[in-house]
């Protein structure tokens, strides 16, 4: 019902902003992440909204990207966990941090979330790790150089840069994909998945 909300900032707390639009003020329920990414109070913001409604309440809850309301989105279809939960795993970890941790299976990583036991990790995995899109995690600079005549054509050498772009070391990078047992029919995105999933027990 809500897209997005746009305008400047006209209060800020640890968990909501209120941003003016239209002399309304809209209160929107943030994770950390968002917050510590936002300008200050005054300036004006764009947040990507998922809108609420409860018998209750109404609520708003925004992000600064499509892409991590698509992943709250995707949280919030996980049995159990409703808007506030996830708002909390996303409070204590950046949504890329998630979305290595879901396709690779750690789920100790996520069970470091409050609330979020061993149990509830494992089903986050479950439910989501078909739904992530490994394109959405990729940065527009290593799609730029996959498509640098310079550089190595090969899958290995491209999960290596992406695994690079998507900030570990190169060395774990390449430590990863070399214990990959990478075939004629494996495609980037099959050799990155693979490797992902190394890099949670290293």
């Amino acid at each position: 019902m809500i897209s997005f909300v746009k305008g400047p900032i006209a209060e800020m707390t640890g968990d909501c902003v209120v941003i003016e639009c239209g002399n309304v003020g809209y209160e929107i329920f943030i994770p950390l992440s968002v917050f510590e990414k936002l300008p200050g109070v005054g300036r004006e913001v764009k947040l990507y909204t998922y809108f609420q409604v409860r018998e209750d309440a109404m609520c708003l809850y925004g992000f600064l990207s499509r892409q991590d309301l698509k992943m709250f989105k995707q949280l919030i279809s996980v049995n159990g966990i409703g808007p506030k939960g996830a708002l909390g795993i996303l409070s204590a970890m950046d949504p890329d941090d998630l979305k290595r941790a879901v396709i690779s299976g750690d789920a100790k990583a996520i069970s470091r979330a409050p609330g979020v036991g061993a149990k509830t990790a494992q089903r986050i995995i479950l439910d989501l790790k078909d739904k992530i899109d490994i394109e959405d995690m990729i940065p527009a600079a290593f799609k730029e150089a996959a498509n640098d005549p310079g550089k190595e054509t090969g899958v290995t050498g491209e999960a290596i840069d992406a695994l690079t772009a998507l900030g570990y070391s190169p060395a774990e990078a390449g430590r990863a994909v070399r214990q990959v047992e990478v075939t004629d029919t494996m495609s980037v995105e099959d050799v990155l998945k693979a490797s992902l999933k190394h890099l949670a027990f290293i």
